[in-house]
Parts: structure tokens; sequence; C-alpha cells
């Protein structure tokens, strides 16, 4: 299915779900989690210039991202969806949060930064592995050649954005799950410092997990995202939380 931006894909009963891919892949890299997720109405979007969305002219805006997202639930006429992001995904869900909150029933923080100083050093820039041009050009209504001008704009976004801030973190009212693995490609004490901002958030760090982890562990993956939509309590002996 498309709309006039972006192609999306709807299967499945239950609540809806929301899944957002990393950056430079498409919703196909979310199909490992997702599985695992069968009794939720699944709700999978290629944003402009990923997968079968063709891009967009100009720069690209993690606002403007969030803004399409929008936009298909809109279409589809959904109230509010549990939203489950990874990457480049997490922010732009993130993003969505903030914009539009009463859309996000929950939030999956996954592998993500709420600041682009959250990155470790040197894990962006470089020539993406070939797989990745190639499962590209395998979809996009823009060809392969169109490749090297997404790794551009992916490349020019990243290095100025996001730039929220834990002051904006604090007004996100609706649970939010932090999560990544422990040799991920995020800065575990960025993670700390947003888990601390959040009204409502848990932390959880997947062991012997890389930026990897949707396709690492997405069972385990799954059972945090059950738990934070249904949560069991605070646990026995509740610190950080009445």
């Amino acid at each position: 299915m498309t709309n006039a931006a972006v192609w999306f894909s709807v299967s499945g009963d239950g609540e809806p779900l929301v899944a957002l891919h990393p950056g430079g892949t498409d919703s196909r890299a979310m199909e490992p989690l997702l599985a695992e997720l069968a009794d939720y109405r699944r709700i999978l979007i290629d944003r402009p210039g990923h997968g079968r969305s063709a891009d967009s002219a100009g720069p690209w805006c993690f606002e403007d991202m969030a803004d399409v997202i929008a936009g298909v639930l809109e279409e589809l006429g959904v109230d509010s969806a549990h939203v489950v992001g990874w990457s480049d995904g997490a922010i732009v869900g993130l993003q969505l949060a903030l914009r539009r909150p009463e859309l996000v029933r929950s939030l999956v923080f996954g592998a993500g930064v709420f600041h682009h100083e959250g990155w470790r050093d040197g894990v962006l820039g470089g020539e993406p592995p070939d797989f990745m041009s190639d499962a590209y050009a395998e979809v996009s209504p823009d060809g392969r050649d169109h490749w090297r001008v997404v790794v551009a704009k992916s490349a020019a976004l990243h290095a100025v954005a996001p730039t929220v801030s834990t002051t904006d973190l604090a007004h996100l009212v609706m649970p939010v799950l932090v999560v990544a693995g422990d040799d991920d490609e995020v800065r575990i004490e960025h993670l700390i410092e947003m888990f601390e901002a959040l009204p409502d958030g848990e932390l959880a760090i997947l062991p012997r997990a890389t930026h990897g982890a949707l396709i690492e562990k997405p069972d385990l993956l799954a059972r945090l995202i059950r738990d934070l939509h249904h949560p069991a309590g605070n646990g026995l002996a509740p610190i950080r939380r009445e």
C-alpha cells in the first residue's frame, strides 16, 4: 500500500503497533521482531528514501520523518499506537512522541540517541557495507545509483541531529522502554541519562548484543516489549517508582 509519500503495510489484528526501521535499511529489518509479536496489528512503514519509498527533495529531518509517520496513522484511522523504533527509527519515534503524543501509547526506543553526541566515537561515517546498498537496490523506486545520495543525506543528518534535551524528555508521559545491546553503537551512559529524565521510563541493556539486536535477539526484545505494554507491577522493592 502507499500514500502520497511512502510505502506501508498492515497485517494482523489486536492493538496497533508501528515498527520504525533503522537508517540505511527498510521495514524488512523489523520482520524478525514482528514475527514474535504476531498478535498485534502490525504497521510497517518505509520512510522516504528508504526501501520501497521514493526519496523526498532536499535534506532529511527527523521531525519531517515523524510527520510522515503521523500522516500514515491518520490515513489508517489509528488514534494511537505502540511505537517500536530501532536506531534512526527510534529517533523518529521519539520525535513522533514529542510532536504528536496523542498518537503514541508507548514507545520502544531501541539503540538510538536523543542527542547526536550520544553515539560512540567512530561509529558514524565510513563506507556502508555492500549488503546495505544491495538491499536498497532490490526494492528502491529510485534505483541503485541513488544510494550515494541516501548515504550523503544520512551523514549530513547525523552530524547535526537529533538535539532533544532532557527537559524535552521530561514532558513524555507515555511508557518508554530504552533498550540497546551491551556492545552497541550508543554510549550506555547516554541511555542512562535518557532513562533518568523520563517520567515513566524503563531501561534494558541486552547481554552479548550489538546494534543488530533486532536480528540477534528478537525473542528477548519481544518479551521486553510485552512487559512494557502489560506491566506486572513495579517489583518487590521499588525505589525509583512508587
